[in-house]
């Protein structure tokens, strides 16, 4: 009887798993397979204005590597507004002499006294308000773009069919390699966490978007009061502000290789810990049928690995050889709509080792969420 249970249970648990990849992760691999090159096709008098905007807190080093990219990029009418947040270094020279070169580019600044509780939601809203288009394109100081055609294809989904109910368009931002192990981990997160986001979002469930590549309507933020209503968070100006905003109807996402905006990883494990307990602080306040739908997959996984185990030891011969079948099943599964994305990105692939992250994640995940401080989520 234990052994028709166990089996039972593995089954369901693996039909669930393989509909989460097939219908989700899948997502981006499915994207690109109808629109290969679609975005490619629109011509110029066809693109409307974009206004793309940057929060830099001494960022002399990273404007300097990394933003002659985004005021070079192949699109016929856009404007660069960067927001000087409060630099102590020589970002407010840097910016001056490149707009001195670059007609293009709009310097605004956030007042080194200002005291608010979350800064750069003050330099976005500054940069909003100084925008003169309605499309407004966001990436951060440290980001490197793919291509020169970074905000042709971001920009597609507001031209042609379906264009006037778009208000929200999704990208994607991995981040560099430096090889060493946190590097590794970072990036298979980063990639992951990327696959399930612009997966639901294509699948007609969009919940969170991120700042390095994110695209939305000036109206839509006007209309909204900002972030109104978040401005007691630390974070929240992309992920939160898109878990509000994004529906099925009004939101699209890109995810072709042109597309995509690089940054620059965190270096050591403790920093790392850091930027995640932040990102994972505002996740509670998703609305509620983001935070099933999230917290369903991990703790399906979570259930599988343990039953793989009772079977294992509790089980008889035949119980564990469909442990040992499905296990197996779902590593190809999870390997090859993995690395299919992967390179649809320009990403490293994975072979193994996925496994691996795959139970270690969720549990490092767990572990941050029940030792969040408490009132570390909000500012006041």
């Amino acid at each position: 009887m234990l052994d028709y249970s166990l089996a039972g249970v593995l089954v369901i648990l693996f039909l669930y798993q393989v509909y989460f990849y097939v219908r989700y992760i899948a997502g981006v691999s499915r994207w690109g397979r109808r629109n290969a090159q679609k975005s490619l096709d629109v011509q110029d008098n066809q693109l409307p204005g974009v206004s793309v905007i940057v929060a830099a807190r001494n960022e002399e080093q990273n404007l300097t590597k990394f933003l002659p990219s985004l005021l070079g990029q192949d699109y016929p009418n856009y404007e660069v507004i960067v927001v000087n947040d409060g630099s102590e270094d020589n970002t407010e020279a840097l910016l001056s002499d490149y707009a001195h070169k670059y007609k293009h580019l709009h310097i605004t600044f956030v007042p080194i006294e200002a005291r608010v509780t979350s800064s750069k939601k003050l330099a976005l809203t500054l940069a909003v308000k100084a925008a003169h288009n309605e499309f407004l394109l966001f990436t951060d100081a440290d980001c490197v773009l793919e291509s020169d055609k970074w905000i042709r294809e971001m920009m597609a989904p507001m031209v042609g069919e379906k264009a006037e109910q778009r208000k929200v368009v999704l990208g994607y931002s991995p981040y560099f390699s430096d090889g060493n192990a946190v590097n590794q981990i970072i990036r298979y997160d980063t990639l992951f966490n990327g696959l399930q986001y612009l997966g639901m979002a294509y699948s007609g469930h969009p919940y969170m978007g991120v700042g390095r590549n994110l695209l939305y309507r000036k109206s839509m933020f006007m209309e909204l009061n900002g972030f109104y209503g978040l401005l007691a968070f630390r974070s929240g100006d992309d992920d939160l502000f898109v878990n509000r905003v994004a529906t099925k109807q009004n939101t699209a996402i890109v995810a072709s290789p042109d597309s995509v905006s690089w940054s620059l990883p965190k270096t050591t494990f403790a920093e790392w810990v850091v930027q995640k307990r932040r990102h994972l602080s505002v996740s509670p306040y998703y609305k509620s049928a983001t935070r099933r739908r999230l917290g369903l997959e991990p703790l399906t996984r979570g259930l599988w690995y343990l039953t793989i185990i009772l079977c294992f030891v509790l089980g008889c011969a035949w119980t564990m050889a469909l442990a040992w079948v499905l296990l197996v099943i779902r590593l190809l599964m999870q390997v090859g709509i993995i690395n299919k994305a992967a390179r649809q990105f320009g990403e490293k692939t994975y072979g193994l080792e996925v496994m691996w992250y795959d139970m270690i994640l969720p549990l490092f995940t767990a572990f941050l969420l029940s030792t969040q401080p408490k009132n570390s989520t909000r500012c006041w």
